[in-house]
């Protein structure tokens, strides 16, 4: 174990399935990119009433890693490497250990989607000779096809964080082809364990649920943002398909609240887990109770 003054994982269970989030550090973009299409006025109010800055967003950035029977499954991998924007990201390997967690011991890797963000962990160096010979990268064709050639007409992206990831994305599928096991719209990767495909914030955006017994938690990856509970319609500057993202998280959130379910999401403040509840027109977020 690592010394760490404050924890970097927070792990509950899901009836009999273990499910541990992991921070990978914190991103810092501009504040305007969690709101491109909302009014200046009102997204400065939002941020001022929660004391946060008006020029640039705390994001955090969380993995999971789930132990189900045999099977230990990584989702998403954070950024990976210390890029020079984001020197309080960048890890993964690292906060993996300060878990438990060995990365030979991984026999599955869940991918919501191929932004830098979340396959960059995978791309460090050292890491997939880690990994075992038999390892299963689950991810939806729709995806894998996207960034073939992928269009960010529709995003707020710099050009230079759209050029990392089409870096990162085409690494990532040249360096983990061989084990790839893609899907068209749902996947069950262990018992209780199913991947399935939303688009919206990319053609082959996923989520995964986990079900044991009566309990329930969604991964939700970067459909939903902390911004989403009072602002649903607002749209993410990461965003391939604003409108279809916005579908995509109400629908999602309606759920939540309907069934209960635990939430964890790429970009909630970690630990990230809590539910979703009806407010209104809107929601409201209800953060997990520590257990400690």
């Amino acid at each position: 174990m690592l010394d760490e003054l404050v924890p970097s994982r927070y792990a509950v269970n899901v009836g009999d399935i273990e499910v541990i989030v992991i921070s990978d550090g914190v991103l810092t973009p501009p504040a305007e990119s969690m709101a491109t299409n909302a009014n200046p006025e009102s997204r400065d109010t939002w941020l001022d009433e929660r004391f946060l800055s008006n020029d640039a967003f705390d994001w955090a950035l969380n993995a999971v890693v789930v132990r189900c029977g045999s099977q230990t499954i990584l989702i998403d991998s954070g950024l990976g490497e210390q890029y020079p924007d984001f020197p309080r990201a960048g890890l993964f390997v690292n906060r993996l250990k300060a878990a438990g967690v060995d990365l030979a011991s991984v026999t599955d890797i869940v991918l919501t989607h191929l932004h830098f963000d979340h396959v960059g962990g995978l791309l460090v160096d050292g890491v997939k000779e880690c990994l075992r010979s038999d390892l299963r990268v689950h991810v939806s064709a729709a995806e894998v096809e996207f960034w073939k050639s992928p269009d960010f007409s529709r995003t707020a992206m710099p050009p230079e964080l759209a050029g990392l990831a089409r870096r990162a994305s085409l690494e990532f599928l040249d360096m983990y082809r061989s084990s790839i096991q893609s899907f068209e719209t749902n996947s069950d990767v262990a018992p209780g364990v199913t991947i399935t495909r939303t688009g919206g914030h990319t053609p082959g955006h996923s989520v995964v649920r986990v079900t044991s017994g009566e309990a329930r938690l969604m991964f939700a990856g970067d459909a939903i943002f902390p911004v989403s509970f009072d602002h649903p319609e607002w749209h993410n500057g990461f965003e391939h398909d604003p409108d279809e993202a916005t579908k995509v998280r109400i629908r999602l959130m309606r759920e939540l609240a309907e069934s209960g379910s635990w939430l964890v999401s790429t970009h909630l403040p970690f630990p990230s887990v809590g539910r979703v509840a009806v407010a209104g027109d809107v929601f409201r977020y209800v953060p997990v109770w520590w257990d400690y």
